[in-house]
């Protein structure tokens, strides 16, 4: 069997008698961006929380480099390399942009680098380099998001995560987003994302899971996808 980076079987989520994703089953592949498109509730980041162990399937498995995360706790997954940017960026507010980026190589494996990794994290947001003293709760919005971003890559993840990375930021924020996730990826970073923009999220990514209500009803290469009469009525609402 081909040896996916990451692999779901057959994963079902429940939120107590409610069955938030159903046989859901996908893969990735090393240095792949792929997506997961639909409307609010279907089950997107359900799907992401599961992967991180933040919340438990109700059946199915989850493969990494082709091991079981059966059993792993959150912070495991970080250690094998899978890092999640969540809705909301969730930062330490009170704290500056330099500690909530140390405390992003809390992995032991990556404190060794992590001089060298908020250099690339400065390269990569030059901004967050201006701001580096400053707490980050009286960051804009897009600053926000930059910096979470960065904190996730302090722990030098093989597979990175990001929930609705787009959300509440003005278009010339977005496309300066989608364009540095479009350079992570080219430097070898796999992607997973989340994301209510289908238009700019289909622009980057190389393949896409259209859920509904919990399930997935296509799937399909981006620019087949952007084609197909269904997927531009069900997603994008055009109607031929």
């Amino acid at each position: 069997m081909e040896n996916h980076l990451l692999e779901l079987r057959s994963v079902d989520v429940s939120y107590g008698d409610a069955q938030a994703v159903g046989n859901f089953s996908f893969y990735i592949d090393k240095g792949k961006i792929i997506t997961l498109v639909g409307a609010n509730g279907a089950g997107k980041s359900t799907i992401l929380n599961a992967i991180s162990k933040i919340i438990p399937t109700s059946s199915g498995e989850i493969f990494f480099s082709g091991m079981s995360t059966a059993g792993l706790k959150p912070e495991d997954i970080v250690k094998l390399g899978i890092c999640q940017v969540p809705e909301g960026r969730h930062l330490f507010t009170k704290l500056t942009v330099l500690e909530n980026l140390e405390l992003g190589a809390y992995p032991v494996h990556t404190r060794p680098f992590m001089k060298d990794s908020i250099e690339k994290a400065f390269t990569l947001f030059p901004i967050l380099k201006e701001r580096i003293n400053q707490s980050s709760g009286t960051l804009s919005g897009g600053e926000q998001q930059m910096l979470a971003i960065a904190r996730a890559l302090m722990a030098r993840p093989k597979l990175l995560m990001l929930d609705e990375p787009s959300l509440g930021l003005a278009p010339k924020v977005v496309s300066l987003l989608f364009k540095t996730i479009k350079k992570l990826n080219n430097d070898g970073v796999t992607i997973l994302l989340v994301e209510q923009n289908v238009h700019q999220a289909m622009e980057i990514a190389d393949y896409a899971y259209v859920l509904q209500t919990g399930t997935c009803k296509m799937d399909g290469h981006c620019h087949d996808l952007l084609k197909n009469s269904d997927f531009k009525n069900t997603i994008l609402g055009i109607r031929e």
